[in-house]
């Protein structure tokens, strides 16, 4: 084979690769009616919430406010997902000049994007595992325990990706 031909061919692979990145815009996009569907969601549980006020404990109202969280959370957990994901995969974003433009936005590297993911994972199990503690008389034993179990492998993973995360940016420091 030719090398012009060899090259071009390189080339033609190259440049398909570099642009199927696209076919993931269409999976950002779908996340976004993620974030509808959990917006829904919340108000669904806001309206039930203060409809029940007059009847509800204490300790109910709490589970609802705690509710009103874990989907607060899951919805912060897919922005982050959104905007770092397309900005590291597909493209960046053109929204430098907007006022409203999180500080965070294109500082979201994959390293931190996995990071914040565990992070979320660990405070939205947190949050359910705090929720079952408090209705203890719905839960098994058995059911506590794997939500324990559960609960730890989440903080556990956070623990050991963070600490690879720091060994991997102090070696790459000593290499250059």
């Amino acid at each position: 084979m030719p090398q012009a031909l060899k090259h071009s061919v390189e080339k033609a692979i190259e440049n398909g690769l570099f642009s199927s990145r696209w076919l993931m815009a269409p999976m950002y996009i779908g996340l976004v009616g993620g974030l509808i569907l959990l917006l829904i969601s919340f108000f669904q549980e806001l309206v039930h919430l203060f409809a029940g006020v007059p009847r509800l404990t204490q300790s109910e109202i709490v589970l609802g406010i705690l509710s009103l969280i874990d989907l607060s959370l899951a919805g912060n957990l897919l922005l982050i997902v959104i905007y770092s994901g397309y900005e590291n995969f597909v493209s960046k974003m053109d929204t430098a000049n907007h006022v409203d433009q999180p500080d965070w936005k294109g500082s979201v590297d994959f390293t931190s994007l996995k990071l914040k993911l565990i992070a979320s994972m660990v405070a939205i199990s947190g949050i359910q595992l705090l929720k079952v503690f408090m209705e203890t008389s719905k839960a098994t034993d058995r059911d506590l325990t794997w939500m324990l179990i559960i609960h730890g492998a989440f903080l556990a993973s956070g623990v050991l990706l963070a600490m690879m995360d720091y060994i991997a940016a102090k070696t790459k420091a000593l290499k250059d």
